[in-house]
């Protein structure tokens, strides 16, 4: 009877752990490879951004550390987190190391509904495309509280700066996306790849991807629109009491922000991992390859236009925000719904079971 009892409850306490441990088990190693190949690709868009700069401006980049200068972003990397950490004296220290922090997870996390391939997504959320405009329009608050933990007006000048941009440019992605939802009726990011769009629609939208590049510059701080930063009259704005590993979130955050935009693009107006320009012939290929082509062709847009064009002054950053994308964006909006209205392809919408 004991040795009945005794097989009963290890068979018993091993079936538990099996069903409670092993879905933690997996999500864990999903988390682990996502972020591990994230930090990778951080780690070399850096390097391909200096490479791809130094062509435009006849210069070498990156060259002597490793072959082609491969091995510069470890060396960089060990570098960061080699030096000091300097604090600043009056700063507020558990908001300013907590900024630095909350800017790479949230990098981090909005990979979670991100489908690379076709039922490859950590999760597959029904409300995905909400989730991930809301954890990009968080970002705004790790440089508002770097800005504002270091104490220092150069600092608390560039996190204001950074508040009103972000704001500024997330009322036109918004209409831009409400745009594309007009046209597929779904907010599942699998869906939106999936759903067939015409060549006629795909003309229709085309204005609105213009606005959303634009827009996603001025959403990640890049350049002509680093204003948060101003290393001309800001001294570094935001980062400017910040060092080593503190430096180095940022740093990646920045970057990953950038590939997340790329991925957000690709998947709302590039028809994510499908062949380009619906050339079932290549459909060979795999689907992740095709999304992380289309990932690289906007991340190629980002350094081509920190290469080309100068920093904007706030005014003219602030005019073309609200006197021209907003209008047009709204605009479009009418334009799109009376277009997919008359022509009688706006997607059915059905009420769920409450009723809203």
């Amino acid at each position: 009877m004991l040795d009945f009892l005794t097989t009963y409850w290890t068979d018993a306490c091993t079936g538990v752990c099996i069903t409670l441990f092993m879905p933690l088990f997996w999500i864990c190693v999903h988390i682990g490879i996502t972020v591990s190949l994230l930090l990778v690709a951080v780690a070399y868009l850096t390097y391909a951004e200096r490479k791809v700069m130094g062509a435009m401006q006849r210069r070498q980049g990156p060259m002597m550390v490793g072959p082609f200068g491969l091995l510069q972003p470890i060396a960089d990397g060990i570098k960061l987190l080699s030096k000091e950490t300097i604090l600043p004296t009056q700063a507020n220290k558990p908001i300013f190391f907590l900024a630095p922090m909350l800017t790479f997870t949230l990098a981090l996390i909005a990979w979670a509904v991100i489908p690379i391939d076709q039922g490859l997504a950590m999760s597959n959320l029904n409300v995905g495309l909400l989730y991930l405009f809301a954890i990009s329009s968080m970002g705004v608050y790790g440089v508002l509280m770097a800005g504002w933990a270091s104490n220092s007006r150069y600092a608390f000048l560039g996190g204001l700066r950074s508040a009103s941009q972000m704001v500024s440019y997330e009322v036109s992605m918004g209409l831009v996306i409400v745009t594309v939802l007009l046209c597929v009726g779904s907010l599942n990011l699998t869906d939106i790849v999936e759903t067939h769009r015409p060549f006629w629609m795909q003309i229709l939208l085309f204005p609105m991807l213009i606005i959303f590049l634009v827009s996603i510059l001025a959403e990640t701080n890049r350049a002509p629109f680093d204003l948060p930063e101003g290393e001309s009259e800001l001294s570094g704005g935001f980062l400017v009491e910040y060092s080593a590993f503190a430096f180095a979130l940022f740093f990646l955050g920045e970057y990953a922000n950038m590939i997340l935009m790329s991925a957000f693009t690709t998947i709302l107006f590039l028809g994510g991992w499908h062949p380009p320009f619906g050339m079932s012939f290549l459909s060979f290929i795999p689907g992740f390859i095709w999304f992380s082509l289309k990932v690289s062709a906007v991340l190629f847009f980002f350094v081509w236009a920190r290469a080309s064009f100068p920093r904007y002054r706030y005014d003219q950053l602030m005019r073309l925000g609200w006197k021209v994308f907003l209008p047009l964006s709204l605009l479009w909006v009418v334009v799109v719904a009376g277009i997919l209205l008359a022509t009688g392809t706006l997607p059915n919408m059905p009420l769920s079971e409450e009723g809203f």
